[in-house]
């Protein structure tokens, strides 16, 4: 769009007496315009790069033949003959299927619009497991097969990723690092320290992980959900 510099109006007045009154007479004149050379169009927004091969990474979502895949796995292969590949490991995010698949290096891909919503566990309902959104308190449930082996790192009041794709539930995310109380386990030994043996210990949502030979019922623990690990006492 052309800038315009526009120059105020000047007025000017020119006066004649007479025997008993005085008339004034005014004349409008009003400078032309001049315009501004116009400038070039520049974007608000930085140009946004198509995603290709080169730019997956684990935990990239992509979209796959109409249904989107969670890269679990990747590793960019250059042969001393032909042309660069990458190798990666997906797992579908509806099926649950984890296969392997290999993309032309530089390729363009489609990226699933996959994003997430943090949701509150607060109970199950039968083989339901029912999560609210603490601000419109909107309850949107889980079935066991949904849920799957995570179950045992459940517990009410829970804070989890629910994920969406095109308006769907896909999967949810359970935090990283859990809080949860020891039921059951052989009592510790005086003297016992972390750099010693270990023990199994059943947990309050019934899971069961090796613990240090110090920890007795009671004991509060960190568990490392991805690995299903002990990582130390609360």
């Amino acid at each position: 769009m052309a800038a315009f510099n526009i120059s105020s109006a000047t007025i000017y007045r020119t006066s004649s007496s007479s025997s008993s009154s005085l008339s004034l007479s005014s004349k409008l004149s009003v400078l032309p315009m001049r315009c501004a050379p116009p400038r070039p169009y520049r974007s608000r927004f930085s140009k946004i790069l198509a995603f290709t091969s080169n730019d997956i990474k684990v935990g990239s979502n992509i979209e796959v033949d109409g249904a989107p895949w969670r890269v679990l796995e990747f590793l960019h292969v250059k042969p001393g003959k032909g042309a660069a590949f990458v190798r990666t490991k997906m797992r579908n995010y509806v099926t649950g299927n984890t296969v392997e698949k290999t993309f032309r290096a530089g390729c363009s891909i489609d990226e699933a619009n996959v994003y997430k919503e943090t949701k509150q566990y607060t109970y199950k309902d039968g083989a339901q497991f029912v999560f609210m959104d603490l601000s419109t308190f909107e309850e949107i449930r889980l079935n066991e097969s949904d849920v799957g082996e995570r179950t045992k790192w459940l517990k009410e009041g829970m804070d989890c990723n629910v994920l969406f794709w095109n308006g769907k539930i896909i999967d949810f995310e359970l935090p990283i690092t859990v809080k949860l109380t020891v039921v059951d386990v052989d009592p510790g030994i005086k003297g016992d320290t972390a750099q010693g043996g270990s023990k199994p210990a059943t947990l309050d949502t019934g899971a069961v992980v090796n613990v240090p030979l110090f920890v007795n019922i009671g004991d509060e623990i960190l568990v490392d959900t991805r690995a299903g690990e002990y990582r130390s006492r609360a």
